[in-house]
């Protein structure tokens, strides 16, 4: 996701920096032997569980056994299997078992054919039935350059977490000195490859990079996760189409998608559903939707908008004819329909919450005209026209990003109108903007639909990083003021959000880490909100 004053042209003029910094030596990752990366777990249902693990031997392909127990000495083994790594699929191997029990923990590994073991995962299967209390862990944007995983490292320390949700940007497809520039990278935190990634192989080199983390390894290994790409897995704001960080010296479109796709799902602990759905006994249905490439039309962009006029004039017919346009969608047809039976079923079976963890912001944003005006002052003649265009848009009711749901109004009114129809009780999960949010989520200007938890970043820089001239409890300020929807933010701190759901409430919590600079797992600060059952709107 980019922020839409935009993080491109500051890229562009240079004040987020660019330049050369040293690479680790390829060679290095794709040459370790054995399982190299640890383990991982998914798509957990009431009886089995998808696992995960890179084995890199001799040969083009490796079977290995594989095992889930009740104890982590594996002295009461319930599930057996075989998984096969192949060098088709960069060594990767993932197998689903079944036969499990609801609600409950077990241990896995997998056994090599020369006798050696993976490390020992920890997993946990959905519930069943009446359930009190389920928590989960959101994690999103997690930039490696630009600092240590201390997100991950404190989440994977907890006892009380049943379900990781990422919600995207798990990597990112830029070269070596770019997002973040040189004087922002954190020395240890290198990448392979250097260049961008855009090849079947530039991609799985990147996860490989990634997946050496410790701290993601320890996540993966202590909790079953459920994801989704973003845009970063593949590049920069896609659509079905194309990308705006995809160039025509960089291939074909349709190749590097596809490229992107594979490799998330070989890397990934995933199944190849495009999207799906998960119950949690009585208590929740999580649907989790693809955003980005399979049903999405391009993304609007006021700077090159025909507009017609006054700027003022120029964009209000933008607002009322190509910004409104009921034919535009995010989702796509199929998955709109997909989407809204299911909420239907969800609410029909007596579920009592029907939570959406998705990628893009669903709240309306505006961005604050007293602080353009501010900022505007003092930039230079580049950034201050956009600022007056992002002034403009506000005034004429336009929304900050065009990237987010924002940017597809129609198909916002849709989803929520579907929420209403069937009754739900809608917890909208979100990442991309870096930031944390609170939302409360209107169809129309004052029908209660639904709450959204929006999370920070566990690396990426938000507004601090790039309008670091206003002090952010003065920019949350604004940007509340100007968002009737929004009931709370923080623009300047990184780490992970849990959610947790009784039969009563939905709770969120955002936890900020002390620092990124450093490997640390104090948390700095917290700050939570709530919602009653009933009520699709924020209390207090």
């Amino acid at each position: 996701m980019t922020l839409k004053i935009d993080r491109r042209q500051l890229l562009q003029t240079g004040l987020l920096g660019l330049g050369a910094l040293a690479t680790p030596g390829a060679a290095q990752l794709m040459t370790a032997r054995g399982f190299t990366h640890d383990v991982a777990s998914g798509e957990p249902s009431a009886d089995s569980v998808l696992l995960w693990t890179r084995y890199a031997g001799n040969d083009a392909a490796t079977r290995l056994g594989v095992e889930i127990a009740e104890d982590a000495e594996f002295g009461r083994v319930v599930s057996r299997g075989e998984a096969i790594a192949r060098a088709a699929r960069d060594h990767c191997a993932k197998v689903t078992l079944d036969g499990l029990d609801p609600g409950r923990r077990y241990f896995y590994r997998f056994r090599a054919p020369d006798g050696s073991f993976s490390p020992v995962g920890r997993t946990k299967t959905l519930p069943e039935g009446e359930v009190d209390r389920f928590a989960m862990a959101v994690f999103s944007c997690s930039n490696m350059p630009f600092g240590w995983f201390n997100g991950y490292a404190h989440a994977a320390a907890r006892d009380d977490i049943d379900l990781v949700v990422h919600t995207g940007d798990y990597l990112y497809e830029y070269p070596v000195g770019n997002y973040p520039g040189p004087e922002q990278a954190v020395a240890g935190r290198d990448i392979a490859p250097d260049h961008e990634i855009v090849a079947l192989a530039d991609y799985w080199l990147r996860y490989s990079s990634y997946r050496a983390d410790p701290d993601l390894q320890a996540v993966h290994r202590n909790f079953p996760m459920i994801a989704r790409w973003d845009d970063h897995e593949i590049a920069n704001n896609p659509w079905r189409d194309g990308a705006q960080n995809h160039q025509e010296d960089e291939g074909l479109w349709e190749a590097r998608k596809r490229a992107a796709m594979r490799a998330y799902h070989d890397w990934m602990p995933v199944s190849d559903a495009p999207w799906d759905n998960y119950q949690i006994g009585n208590l929740a249905t999580i649907f989790v939707p693809e955003t980005r490439l399979l049903g999405r039309d391009r993304e609007l962009d006021y700077a090159v908008a025909q507009l017609t006029g006054s700027m003022q004039a120029g964009l209000e017919n933008f607002r009322d004819g190509a910004w409104s346009d009921p034919s535009r969608t995010i989702l796509g047809g199929p998955q709109e329909a997909w989407l809204f039976d299911g909420l239907a079923d969800s609410t029909a079976r007596g579920t009592r919450w029907q939570v959406l963890a998705q990628q893009v912001i669903m709240g309306r944003s505006y961005f604050p005209t007293t602080i353009a005006e501010q900022l505007a002052a003092a930039a230079p003649d580049s950034i201050r026209q956009r600022l007056q265009l992002v002034q403009a848009a506000s005034q004429a009711g336009l929304p900050i990003n065009l990237d987010a749901w924002d940017g597809y109004p129609a198909a916002r009114d849709r989803l929520l109108a579907a929420v209403l129809e069937a009754d739900a009780n809608l917890v909208v999960l979100s990442g991309d903007s870096h930031n944390g949010w609170a939302f409360d989520l209107h169809h129309g200007d004052d029908v209660a639909a639904g709450v959204e938890f929006a999370g920070h970043s566990v690396t990426s820089p938000g507004y601090e990083s790039f309008l670091g001239q206003v002090p952010p409890d003065a920019m949350a300020a604004g940007l509340v003021a100007a968002s009737p929807d929004m009931r709370w933010c923080d623009t300047s701190g990184r780490g992970y959000m849990t959610v947790t759901l009784t039969p009563d409430e939905a709770r969120g919590e955002w936890l900020f880490v002390d620092t990124i600079r450093e490997r640390s797992t104090t948390i700095a600060r917290r700050h939570s909100m709530t919602a009653a059952h009933g009520a699709r709107m924020f209390g207090g």
